[in-house]
């Protein structure tokens, strides 16, 4: 049986894995001022950080249309796929899930597209669709990949830390004391997932300490299976905590992305991320 697997650019899966794997990627719409863009096609991250540091406009996104996913599912189906499973970011903090959602019910037949809420954004639901692509390219039902991809998600854990507020004042998702409080006080603003919402998940004194947090997160699972770092515009903080991580899982195994513009737009530059899937 030939099951595809659809996902969303709020995935944050490298375009190579991506293509490697057989995953299609419906892409988020991103805005500064009356630009419009389409993450990951006219737009990439590295563009994306730098549009957001000189343009005087906060960019906004805004989930992929129906037609998008309409598209994405009949030009599989057209292709041969006999089964879609189409995962995505949280209900909780996107409309993306609804979307897809109903263009499953225009586009499916007997059931054969599969519409999953991981949970997650980011790389952490890129884990999850990576590990549904797994089982599919190993030739199982669209049943098994979807049970596959519940339990990955089951499996799945994000944490990561803020270098700066600023873009989430300027987002409106804090008050501007807030943010001056912490600056003044000089701490980081961890975060964590926790039922498919993202919440607070704890203070660092500084970036590097946070930055160890993020190790003994590491540190403390057990049974990894998969592991990754997803990062915006700093990449040699990515490279050097893939390096530390190496000691709990094989460093040539973890994926190092990019922070796309869902994410970003919100923390803005100095976002580290580290999602783990373990037994």
């Amino acid at each position: 049986m030939t099951v595809k697997i659809v996902t969303d650019s709020t995935s944050d899966i490298p375009a190579s894995l991506a293509e490697k794997m057989g995953i299609t990627v419906v892409p988020v719409h991103v805005f500064f001022g009356k630009e419009s863009y389409l993450d990951g096609v006219n737009i990439t991250p590295s563009s994306f950080y730098q549009k957001l540091e000189s343009s005087s406009y906060h960019p906004t996104t805004s989930q992929p249309a129906l037609g998008d996913f309409i598209s994405a599912y009949n030009n599989l189906m057209t292709s041969g796929a006999d089964g879609i499973l189409s995962v995505h970011i949280s209900s909780k903090i996107s409309g993306t899930f609804s979307s897809a959602q109903r263009a499953a019910e225009i586009c499916g037949r007997e059931g054969n597209i599969k519409v999953l809420d991981s949970g997650f954004n980011s790389i952490g639901l890129g884990l999850v669709a990576i590990a549904a692509a797994k089982i599919a390219q190993a030739g199982e039902s669209l049943q098994a990949v979807v049970e596959g991809a519940r339990k990955a998600i089951a499996q799945t854990d994000m944490y990561g830390i803020f270098d700066t507020l600023k873009y989430v004042v300027r987002g409106g998702r804090i008050s501007k004391t807030k943010a001056t409080v912490a600056s003044i006080i000089g701490v980081k603003p961890m975060l964590k997932f926790s039922d498919g919402a993202i919440l607070q998940g704890g203070l660092a004194r500084t970036y590097n300490k946070g930055i160890e947090k993020l190790v003994e997160f590491v540190k403390n699972k057990t049974g990894i299976i998969s592991l990754a770092i997803a990062h915006s515009a700093v990449p040699e903080d990515a490279k050097r905590l893939k390096k530390v991580l190496g000691r709990y899982f094989s460093e040539e195994e973890i994926i190092i992305t990019e922070l796309g513009p869902a994410l970003g737009a919100h923390g803005g530059p100095g976002v580290l991320l580290v999602a783990v899937q373990s037994q």
